[in-house]
């Protein structure tokens, strides 16, 4: 091809504006006349989704054969860098396999409410882990010369009228929560393509927001890729292409007629051709990469492709319960497997990630020869209902065993794009076996399949509780190795397990009415709102225990004072005190001591996995710079760190912190104070500047003069008195006559005067 500017020199108007929309289902246009191919785009994250006929974007036709890797949700609770890059890694020679030149992932969205049906697909309710997983596995795709495409930008968080839905939050909200997980894939992995979500936020759509496509996304972060829609999303396109989206998507015959309104626009000068050729040359630039980059000596081979999915289905499961290390389970012991999934794994979720898998062997295959294992189907995946006659068969057989393992979870219905869940239950037929089981076996293991968080009743009657999520086709192999002590358990929990929907901090506000979501829980999303309000969860973000234990000693901190400008390296020896090799995710959280803004009690700001044989021992240093300790500020619309006392917390879990240290910053500069009428004395005063100005027209004097006989109003009245001059505004100052207005407004004229220096 030749070169992008070249091209757009040589391109009709029409030409440019056809650019602007997709072929078909998923392939760009094509410009035969200056030898500008198409390029074809594909379903993920987790493995590849190619239609070559009959094509759509809900997972409803069929796709390529292909292999499944674990979902977002799974290998999010990885922790696990290498692991998001290697899986990356491998779909990108895939898709140069298969002549692919995007695949569509991943998906990058807050979990905000356990409910929302496509929380399988996302990575976590915590935006940095969602960014650090986000980041690796965009760097892995992109390192085979394939593109990579971030969605949905941005809080889509819900599939409740997801299609025109309003998400409605604060500025800091947005930034904090919603936004910093896009932030960092975007800066640091550079994704070739992003995708604007449906709905709206604050009222105005995605495919329209000039706010977040060209003021934050372009202007703010620096990013040279194209945007592309969500299938179906645009809704006025010359609208959107002012705003700063480029191509739509699935081409179709209304996209024609949006092309027409591109040519209409430019003509009558309500759109100018510097525009359009902005986006124009965005996408040519995608097809060119694309085109010089194809690699024809790529494979892909499906076997071989498998094992690797077995292999990431074992770092990706979490041990959440082992009461007297029931788990692993011993080989010669008689062990009654229980449960539906047995037959049929849930290895992914519905929609259009949904792979066409080319094998998945059933837990029922691989334990057909083990004469010590006995299987008793206990519960019709298909029904609500109990069937007598299965439970009293599962419950003979736990009796006569040793062990029973119970296959539990969430069928397909339950969870889909397309649809929220309305509950954290699993169907009740399992939950009564379950119940049922346990009353005869003690040495009850429940294993999950699930995307997102259930209820569990039954969690203090059973053993054991091992989490799978939604692992892919290697789920069957690889819950045998963690079962049986082959593959040692390091996952943790990228979300919180509450003890019930209710306790969810989104219970009222979702998923939302008359079209309307509003996000009330603002910053407190996840962990963030359970340790603010110490309420007992189920299982704890960060939680996922092993077959080993970890100790942890030695926290140090390369300085305990520092500015904003310096950084500080944070020292942490973790040792494997039990007797296997196993892996420890260790976990630093920061929190701000005594913040006079609204923050949570701590946030997790570094991570990392280290496996160690046992007995040895590795020292781990994390460097945080003044962006860890910072908090999004509305005054100045960027991130601000206080000065301050912080907390820094080391440990396995969210809730199990095994270390401590304190440090202080300081800011290289104060906020600045809006000076007016309403401002209030207790902020002055933290000024230096305020203070000098105050003993300069001796107001405290006269203040304190006012205050003499305070104490005649009774026991206390001291205190009430200070406190009411601390929230003071500097209006009342006329009110009680210690100054006139044309006094006060020289003295507003000096305070900001101050406060600008």
């Amino acid at each position: 091809m030749k070169q992008v500017k070249e091209l757009l020199q040589e391109m009709t108007l029409e030409e440019k504006a056809n650019l602007c929309s997709g072929e078909d289902f998923w392939h760009t246009k094509a410009v035969e006349r200056l030898e500008i191919p198409q390029v074809m785009v594909c379903d993920g994250p987790n493995g590849l989704r190619k239609q070559d006929d009959k094509a759509d974007h809900m997972g409803i036709n069929e796709s390529i054969k292909a292999v499944c890797f674990p979902t977002s949700s799974a290998v999010a609770a990885s922790f696990d860098r290498e692991l998001a890059y290697h899986i990356g890694e491998v779909l990108g020679k895939e898709c140069q396999a298969e002549n692919i030149s995007m695949l569509l992932g991943p998906g990058m969205n807050i979990k905000r409410s356990p409910l929302c049906g496509r929380n399988f697909e996302y990575y976590s309710k915590d935006p940095y882990l969602s960014g650090e997983m986000g980041t690796s596995y965009i760097k892995g795709i992109q390192s085979k010369k394939v593109g990579a495409c971030v969605k949905h930008f941005a809080a889509n968080n819900q599939e409740t009228q997801r299609m025109n839905g309003n998400s409605v939050m604060d500025e800091r909200t947005l930034h904090e929560i919603y936004l910093s997980g896009f932030k960092k894939a975007v800066c640091e992995a550079k994704p070739t393509g992003v995708m604007c979500a449906y709905n709206k936020i604050n009222g105005t759509y995605a495919a329209e927001n000039k706010e977040l496509l060209t003021d934050v996304l372009r202007n703010a972060w620096g990013y040279e890729g194209f945007v592309v829609t969500d299938w179906g999303a645009v809704k006025d396109r010359v609208k959107g292409l002012e705003a700063g989206l480029d191509l739509e998507m699935p081409g179709s015959d209304s996209s024609k007629v949006n092309d027409r309104k591109i040519i209409k626009a430019v003509q009558e000068g309500r759109l100018s051709i510097e525009q359009l050729d902005r986006v124009a040359g965005n996408i040519l630039k995608f097809v060119k990469n694309a085109v010089e980059n194809k690699d024809g000596s790529a494979q892909f081979d499906l076997d071989a492709d498998y094992k690797e999915a077995v292999e990431a289905a074992k770092e990706c499961a979490v041990l959440l319960q082992n009461n007297y290390d029931v788990l692993p389970l011993k080989s010669d012991a008689k062990t009654a497997f229980i449960g539906g999934f047995i037959e049929k794994p849930r290895s992914q979720g519905s929609g259009s990630s949904h792979i066409n898998s080319n094998f998945v062997p059933s837990i029922q295959e691989i334990i057909r020869d083990n004469d010590n294992i006995i299987y008793a189907k206990g519960f019709d995946l298909d029904s609500e209902e109990n069937d007598e006659t299965l439970i009293h068969e599962a419950v003979t057989y736990a009796k006569a065993s040793d062990y029973a393992v119970i296959f539990a979870g969430l069928p397909n219905r339950y969870e889909s794009e397309g649809v929220d869940r309305k509950h954290l239950n699993i169907p009740k037929n399992q939950n009564i076996l379950i119940s049922e089981v346990t009353k005869v076996q003690p040495n009850t293991i429940v294993v999950l399949f699930n995307g997102s968080p259930v209820e569990m009743p039954w969690k203090d009657d059973v053993a054991g509780i091992l989490e799978m999520y939604l692992c892919g086709d290697g789920v069957s192999e690889a819950v045998m190795a963690l079962l049986y002590g082959e593959a040692n358990p390091s996952g943790k929990l990228a979300e919180t397990f509450p003890i019930k929907l209710e306790d969810n901090p989104s219970y009222l506000n979702f998923p939302g009415e008359n079209g309307t979501v509003e996000y009330h829980e603002g910053i407190f999303v996840g962990y963030r709102y359970y340790d603010k309000k110490q309420m007992d969860v189920l299982f704890p973000f960060g939680h996922g225990l092993s077959y080993t234990t970890f100790a942890y000693s030695d926290l140090h901190v390369s300085k305990e004072k520092l500015t904003e400008t310096e950084n500080v390296e944070v020292s942490i020896t973790v040792t494997n005190t039990g007797s296997v090799f196993g892996k420890e995710v260790v976990q630093l959280y920061v929190g701000e001591k005594g913040s006079k803004v609204r923050r949570p009690e701590k946030e997790l700001k570094r991570f990392e996995k280290v496996g160690l044989n046992p007995g040895e021992n590795k020292t781990i240093i994390f460097t945080l710079d003044a962006s860890d300790f910072a908090y999004y500020e509305t005054r100045i619309h960027d991130f601000y760190t206080n000065s301050g006392e912080y907390e820094i917390y080391v440990g396995s879990s969210s809730r199990d912190i095994r270390e401590q240290i304190s440090l202080t910053i300081k800011a290289k500069k104060e906020l600045p104070i809006t000076i007016s009428r309403e401002t209030i004395l207790g902020e002055l005063m933290k000024s230096p500047g305020a203070q000098e100005i105050f003993s300069q027209i001796k107001l405290k004097t006269e203040m304190e003069n006012a205050d003499t006989d305070v104490d005649a109003m009774g026991e206390g009245s001291r205190e009430m008195a200070e406190a009411m001059m601390v929230e003071m505004p500097l209006g009342s100052l006329v009110s009680f006559g210690l100054m006139s207005d044309e006094q006060l407004e020289g003295l507003i004229q000096m305070l900001s005067y101050s406060n600008d220096k």
